[in-house]
């Protein structure tokens, strides 16, 4: 899908790595949470608390999950899953354009 519909929207940017990662966090109608965002061409280490599902709208990213030894290339319209208590580090290649949904 190219939109959510019916979703309230954080007004406050969550601003990551000196700005390197932008979002803003989304709650649909039932509740569910999700993140709206841009990585800018970096290599950064996210920690997850509860497991999520990373879709990527735009860009190219390697990723390599907590464990992994190597990374795996993903492309808009591509998505990886990160356990919840995990981390992964990305290194952007091409500006990303992501929907981080919780609770994967």
């Amino acid at each position: 899908m190219a939109q959510f519909e019916n979703v309230s929207v954080a007004k406050q940017a969550n601003v990551y790595f000196d700005g390197k990662c932008v979002s803003h966090a989304l709650t649909l109608a039932d509740g569910t949470s999700k993140s709206v965002g841009v990585i800018l061409p970096a290599t950064l280490t996210f920690n997850t608390g509860v497991p999520e599902i990373m879709e990527l709208v735009a860009g190219e990213a390697k990723v390599t999950l907590a464990g992994a030894t190597e990374p795996v290339t993903y492309r808009g319209g591509e998505s990886f899953e990160v356990p919840g208590d995990s981390s992964f580090q990305i290194e952007v290649l091409d500006t990303v354009h992501y929907v981080c949904h919780y609770g994967g």
